[in-house]
């Protein structure tokens, strides 16, 4: 069967080369976003995983229990402490969040920013109330709010076995030394992600060593943004279904009209003689 990716940078395709050989497997991913366009989860819940959403927003909350039914989707934001918190929106985007400082900057560069109450819960507090077995990776995707998410993990109860963390350009990040202490290695930065590895778990090492190739059997999906651009191909087909639309419009007139109607009744005495 073909692999199918919907991630943004082949984050499903390096985790289902170290995981494609346990069934049924559990993820947590935080800062979900859409179910399917740039979905590092997505691949894995069509092969039969089941997971933890956790997602602020309404309108990607709601697409979330729409589209992952088998999966537990919360509207709620992970964090240090139980808590009501002001979150930063910017709709249609992955980029909403936490952190003033960022929302402050996004707002500048022209992006709608809104401002809303969300609840936060700690990592360890969904784990005890959700999850049953081994967490096979956590993702966390937050724009900024990295720390917060982290401290709120018990890392000596809970021990995801992959950890990929939105690191965009670089991975020198002041809240890595909590994972190193934690028992994770970092194991690979893909120039958007940092990847760690608990220590118990390092013989899936190798997995992360080559990037993704021919030799992962996968393919884009539909509008993926590295395939060519499908977009274009729409317009054209639209264009040409328009098209058809008015000509079938205009036969059908013509069809309707007395000139049309004297020609076929012409015909028909013609026939008869």
């Amino acid at each position: 069967m073909t692999f199918i990716s919907y991630a943004q940078n082949f984050e499903d395709i390096r985790l289902w080369r170290a995981l494609k050989y346990y069934e049924n497997g559990f993820y947590i991913d935080v800062g979900a976003n859409q179910p399917v366009s740039d979905s590092v989860t997505k691949a894995f819940y069509e092969r039969g995983w089941t997971g933890i959403n956790i997602e602020p927003l309404q309108v990607y909350y709601e697409a979330l229990c729409q589209d992952r039914p088998k999966d537990i989707n919360l509207q709620c934001v992970a964090g240090e402490t139980a808590e009501a918190l002001t979150f930063y929106a910017i709709a249609g985007t992955g980029m909403s969040t936490l952190e003033p400082s960022v929302a402050k900057e996004r707002l500048e560069a022209g992006m709608d920013v809104r401002s809303q109450t969300v609840q936060s819960r700690t990592l360890s507090s969904i784990c005890e109330e959700h999850v049953k077995g081994p967490i096979h990776f956590l993702k966390v995707d937050v724009e900024g709010h990295e720390e917060t998410v982290l401290r709120g993990m018990d890392f000596t109860q809970w021990r995801p076995w992959i950890i990929l963390v939105e690191t965009p350009w670089t991975r020198d990040q002041t809240w890595e030394q909590l994972l190193i202490d934690a028992g994770y290695h970092p194991v690979l930065f893909d120039g958007l992600n940092t990847f760690y590895l608990a220590e118990e778990q390092l013989h899936l090492k190798g997995a992360f060593d080559l990037a993704p190739c021919n030799m992962d059997e996968f393919q884009f999906c539909y509008g993926h943004k590295f395939s060519y651009p499908v977009s274009d191909l729409e317009q054209a087909l639209q264009a040409e279904r328009q098209r058809a639309d008015r000509a079938e419009a205009e036969l059908h007139a013509l069809r309707n009209s007395r000139s049309w109607r004297a020609v076929e009744k012409l015909k028909r005495v013609l026939l008869r003689a």
